[in-house]
């Protein structure tokens, strides 16, 4: 049976080679994915500062849970902290007592701004970390020396401004060290007035330890001194030096299981109608088979192994191109700052397996799926089910499509009930496939009856429109096969996209809305600037804001940290129960749909993964564009890695110019127009991105679809210009064709991403109108159009450059 498949692959390539050319796809899409999810679970991120160090032991760089399950049992779960956490300075005379010790290095570590941009501060003692050693000058002495590295611009002698959190100073450049890191730049600071800069009294971020034979007896020490630090050696070092290594694995892991799950179930569509297709222009082939004896299983097998064989030759090399499509991916993750430039992609045997298994299986089910029909025909009727379609749709698959749309309907009404990111992300592209899914299952029947609708127009306009029209009616089955694809790439883009814009329009809207404030200090303003403001006459209120991320047992929260005197003059958040008025420590405001209501005390772990219990005084509604919690800027300050914010001013009777002047002395600070929402580590890029290529994926398969549907009508082309038509008549119809194919598939997409989107929006914004801009919505819409006719013209004028009696007289 196999050399059999093998022969009719080799003898009908053409027919075939759409169904390569998705499995290509499929499995390349498949593989970037996977190196993404590899990177997440197996990378590792090599240590820089620390690199001259065995043995670093720092503040725990996750936090920990304990998940409490319905059957009484718990779950330990550890999430990666967003700030550095500290320990106690103590830590370090202990370390230095421990048997086998060597020596003890101590490291503070805090932000520092300056003209030549975002820097490290530390005291000179750390150097030995890496170790840091002088080119020119002398180490730091004095409180107002520092030692900058060799990729600095700053001359030896030259005083420079510097900004930390306590504001700004001037200090001379005493030194320049022979060495610069890849991935950051340091700046040395004399050690007292590096650990009066970084604010943690008491508290070090790092400690070094050597020689690497102590780490037995250092670990039993630290794990019985109740700090919670841990010890890290190898590759390890690097994780606790840059804070985001644990969760740019984590970023990777996720945004590699979305990406591919979605891309997944997209190839699975994809694949599934290219062999419907196929299959679609053999039935003649199949049914002079099963005419000449051959059984329904050997129809299936050989059907099936002709799809083993083309899911291996396409699979194969779609792995190995998914292999430079992961690292491409990778660097574009990279670029966008959502992952770590430190942390290399990891290219291994794992994604291209999984993908070519995964694809391969998916090209067998397809194949099988869609040869069901035809291997179930008596011998004696396989010949007359082959020359015209099928009246009914099979109940298999209309069953199949009524619990798919009924499954699309449940999903969407779902969508309105959930009011966080987390939740609504990976849900709402389901959703989306759902509905798509539905319609290919459903699509001959919808194919008749929209068809049936537009053809009485059709007829009436011109004669190329009227043979449309009756070419239309009677393939509805090859009609299906072609809206589909086109459906999917519309209703998936408008949806991923426009979910983007929704999210972002209710958040502008609400920051608009909710600032009050006279004017907006930014964009990075350390707390002095703020006091400065405070003394300027006239100023009513200044309220400094920080923002943050916090995390529950299972649930990410963006919050702001806001101080709490005169908030109502500046900050508009609408509240909806409860009261802002005796907010201050120990209490928080939350947005509604979090579940929490007012009375309410909840738990979280801070960014550094400090444990807190709050209350809830408030509930409000502008959460998209204040954050999910409001919490005192005095507790948020203590467990960031860099307290800059931004600052409102209510100050009516005073000058802009005023406002101005009080910060001059602070190095880019100003007044700004417009406060923006909380940031959200550029995941509408990666958003964005991963759009583009499921998207893009789609539109493969739809060009591919439709080139292979107007491939496989050669004969019915040369038929119509034996009776008399033109090229451009022929040319003509069936750009009518496809014009109505497109009206069909915009409707049906666009139908699925309104449904879906109000569903999202509802949910998400309160509001269940989403925000589509109309310039996008028609580029997407003619984008679609545009491939769908180009993907319609090429292989008709290539199949029409032939003699139509040739084209007859030629082997089908």
């Amino acid at each position: 049976m196999f050399s059999f498949a093998l022969n009719t692959l080799r003898h009908r390539r053409a027919a075939f080679a759409g169904a390569v050319v998705a499995l290509f796809f499929a499995a390349a899409l498949v593989t970037a994915c996977g190196v993404l999810m590899d990177t997440g679970l197996r990378g590792k991120v090599a240590p820089e500062r620390y690199a001259g160090t065995p043995v670093i032991v720092a503040g725990d760089p996750q936090s920990h849970f304990l998940k409490h399950k319905g059957n009484g049992k718990t779950k330990k779960k550890a999430k990666p902290n967003t700030a550095r956490a500290w320990i106690p300075a103590s830590l370090a005379d202990r370390l230095r007592a421990t048997p086998g010790v060597r020596s003890v290095v101590t490291e503070v570590e805090f932000p520092v701004l300056t003209a030549g941009g975002p820097t490290s501060g530390h005291g000179w003692e750390s150097a030995a970390l890496t170790p840091f050693t002088l080119r020119a000058g002398h180490a730091p002495a004095r409180n107002d020396e520092i030692v900058v590295d060799a990729g600095s611009r700053a001359a030896l002698g030259s005083r420079i401004t510097v900004v930390t959190p306590n504001g700004p100073g001037v200090y001379r450049v005493v030194g320049v060290t022979k060495q610069k890191l890849d991935h950051q730049s340091a700046t040395f600071f004399a050690g007292g007035e590096a650990r009066r800069l970084a604010g943690h009294s008491g508290r070090l971020s790092a400690v070094g330890v050597s020689p690497a034979s102590a780490v037995p007896a250092v670990r039993d020490m630290v794990r019985g001194s109740g700090t919670g630090a841990v010890v890290e050696t190898g590759v390890g070092r690097g994780r606790v030096e840059f804070l985001g290594a644990d969760s740019g694995r984590i970023k990777l892991i996720s945004m590699g299981a979305a990406l591919g799950g979605t891309s997944l179930i997209v190839a699975l569509l994809a694949v599934v109608g290219t062999f419907g297709l196929a299959i679609q222009q053999r039935e003649r082939e199949l049914a002079l088979l099963r005419a000449v004896a051959a059984t329904p299983r050997q129809l299936r097998r050989m059907i099936g192994r002709e799809a083993l064989l083309l899911g291996i030759v396409a699979a194969v090399p779609g792995a190995v191109a998914g292999l430079f499509g992961g690292s491409w991916l990778h660097g574009e993750f990279v670029g966008l700052k959502a992952i770590p430039d430190n942390l290399p992609p990891v290219i291994g045997p794992f994604a291209p397996i999984v993908a070519v298994v995964v694809t391969v299986a998916a090209a067998w089910i397809a194949a099988r799926v869609s040869a069901r029909r035809v291997s179930r025909l008596r011998p004696v009727e396989a010949l007359g089910e082959a020359a015209l379609s099928p009246a009914r749709v099979p109940w298999l698959r209309l069953f199949a499509g009524v619990v798919a749309l009924a499954g699309a309907v449940v999903m969407t009404i779902l969508l309105r009930s959930i009011h966080t990111e987390p939740a609504a992300g990976p849900l709402t592209p389901a959703t989306a496939l759902l509905w798509a899914t539905s319609v290919a299952l459903l699509g001959p029947l919808l194919a008749r009856v929209l068809v049936g609708a537009l053809a009485l127009p059709l007829r009436a306009m011109t004669r190329t429109s009227d043979l449309a029209a009756g070419n239309l009616g009677t393939s509805s089955r090859r009609l299906a096969a072609v809206i589909a694809p086109l459906t999917l790439m519309i209703a998936l883009a408008a949806t991923l996209l426009f979910s983007e814009t929704t999210i972002k329009g209710a958040a502008a809207e609400q920051v608009k809305a909710g600032n009050v404030a006279d004017y907006v200090m930014g964009p990075m303003v350390p707390a002095p600037a703020a006091e400065a403001v405070r003394h300027v006459r006239g100023v009513k209120t200044v309220t400094e804001v920080l923002h943050t991320r916090v995390r529950a047992t299972s649930t990410p929260y963006n919050a702001q940290g806001v101080t709490p005197a005169g908030l109502a003059s500046t900050m508009d958040l609408d509240v909806r129960s409860g009261s802002l008025n005796g907010f201050g420590d120990g209490t928080m405001a939350v947005r509604e749909g979090l579940g929490m209501k007012v009375g309410d005390t909840r738990s979280f772990a801070m960014a550094d993964g400090t444990p807190v219990t709050m209350k809830v005084i408030a509930v409000y509604r502008r959460g998209l564009g204040f954050g999910d919690l409001t919490l005192p800027y005095s507790l948020v300050s203590q467990h960031v890695d860099a307290p800059f914010g931004t600052v409102l001013v209510s100050a009516p009777a005073v000058q802009r110019a005023a406002v101005a002047k009080a910060v001059a002395g602070f190095p880019g600070v100003g007044v700004q127009d417009t406060v923006s929402a909380p940031a959200k580590d550029n995941s509408t890029a990666v958003n964005y991105l991963s759009l583009a290529l499921i998207v893009g994926f789609a539109g493969i398969s739809m060009v591919n679809t439709l080139a292979m549907a107007v491939a496989g009508r050669s004969r019915e082309l040369a038929l119509l210009r034996l009776a008399g038509a033109t090229r451009r008549q022929v040319l003509r119809v069936l750009r009518w064709e496809t014009a109505v194919v497109a009206v069909i598939a915009t409707a049906l997409g666009s139908g699925i991403a309104l449904a879906t989107l109000t569903g999202f929006s509802a949910g998400m914004t309160g509001s269940a109108s989403p925000h589509i801009p109309p310039l996008g919505y028609l580029g997407i819409v003619g984008s679609a159009v545009l491939l769908a006719l180009a993907a319609t013209a090429l292989p008709a004028r290539a199949s029409l450059r032939n003699a139509p009696a040739e084209v007859l007289a030629a082997r089908e």
